[in-house]
């Protein structure tokens, strides 16, 4: 046993040495993760617990492929996480409510299940926090969260995976639904503001003050396109769709913002599959053909068509990407262990040191080998397109 923070964790015996090559991707990567880091918290080379949005997203398509292969250990890693990070009392040491930081939502997806199967109160009472959270999340003066308490009046794509999904599973589950409408005017603000009207992209950021040296100052978005956060954005979409019943008069609405982003990328998909960092500058110097936006396209675009809202065309669309990936972007080791290059590490807005959002800003971020944006998009990608 190992003490670890505020709680006693058992030490996992590691994954077995070899994986075997003929799995489905998508366990593959789960496992090649589970190799590299037989602690979940250990994801991204945490060195302790952190309640933190890569986990989540690592976690919930974990959570996936639980259920669709029905094999506890990744029932385990996932409640391994849970339990390193939420102590006795349910509450959670790494989590500063105050900064309201919407980026700390999105881990909060893995408790509905942890809940439902255990019955432990903890998990609840997490829960219940996240949706206070987003009760008190400070707004735009037009309804928009902001992206965190530091970036005042700015509503950043990444946020709307961030906060939306949980918010909507948070609101049917134990509220009838009473805030769709509110999760669907998140999106409408973003459409409205974040939208360039000739390519259909979708810029980072939208700061409603103007006041940001990054922001346009006739329309307040930051100066380019970047894909993952329009990879965020477009899976953001496609998984709040579940929660929206047929004949609720907002879902046709996200339908519609569906395709226009699912339209707008297809445009700019690279030969190979793949989408470049900066999204519309494919072939410019130092721009670079990025794995975990292609693998965020690839998951939302597969799911979009698989569940009817999209056109059928872009179930190949994300079959190309997902071979893309594969082919251009995926190294495999001596013992089956897999590797996602490629992948940039970070980017943002503002803060310190200031982020401009120029072009030379995006392709001069660190890259980083499996970092988990693109593992666990990557793993959503395989599941959806059943590789």
């Amino acid at each position: 046993m190992v003490f670890i923070g505020f709680n006693v964790v058992a030490q996992k015996e590691p994954v077995s040495n070899s994986i075997p090559t003929d799995l489905k991707w998508s366990e593959r990567m789960a496992l090649s993760e589970m190799k590299r880091y037989p602690e979940a918290y250990q994801i991204d080379e945490k060195k302790e617990p952190k309640w933190d949005y890569v986990h989540g997203l690592v976690l919930t398509s974990i959570e996936k492929l639980y259920k669709k292969t029905n094999d506890k250990k990744y029932y385990d890693y996932i409640k391994g996480y849970a339990d390193a990070t939420i102590d006795n009392d349910g509450v959670v040491k790494s989590y500063k409510f105050d900064t309201y930081n919407i980026d700390m939502v999105t881990a909060g997806r893995i408790l509905f299940n942890l809940y439902d199967t255990t019955k432990d109160s903890r998990y609840l009472t997490v829960l219940k926090q996240l949706r206070k959270q987003l009760q008190e999340q400070p707004r735009t003066a037009s309804g928009g969260f902001w992206h965190k308490k530091v970036y005042p009046n700015q509503m950043w794509l990444d946020g709307l995976y961030m906060g939306e999904p949980f918010y909507a599973q948070y609101t049917v589950t134990y509220e009838n639904g009473a805030s769709l409408d509110d999760i669907a005017k998140q999106f409408e603000l973003i459409q409205l503001h974040a939208t360039d009207k000739k390519t259909g992209l979708l810029y980072h950021g939208w700061d409603e003050s103007k006041e940001m040296p990054w922001a346009d100052k006739e329309t307040g978005c930051s100066p380019n396109f970047w894909s993952r956060s329009i990879g965020w954005y477009i899976m953001a979409l496609v998984d709040v769709l579940d929660y929206f019943p047929k004949d609720h008069p907002k879902r046709n609405e996200l339908i519609t913002y569906l395709n226009n982003v699912a339209n707008a990328i297809a445009k700019v998909q690279d030969k190979s599959g793949l989408w470049y960092q900066v999204t519309d500058k494919g072939g410019s110097e130092g721009n670079y053909l990025e794995s975990s936006g292609s693998s965020m396209f690839a998951y939302a675009l597969a799911k979009g068509a698989n569940k009817g809202y999209l056109p059928k065309k872009f179930k190949k669309i994300a079959c190309k990407a997902f071979n893309g990936l594969t082919k251009k972007l995926i190294k495999t080791e001596a013992d089956g262990e897999i590797t996602i290059t490629e992948a940039c590490a970070v980017a943002g807005l503002g803060g310190k040191p200031y982020r401009d959002g120029s072009y030379s800003y995006y392709v001069n971020e660190r890259k980083k080998d499996n970092d988990p944006k693109a593992t666990g998009s990557f793993i959503l990608a395989a599941l959806e397109l059943n590789k």
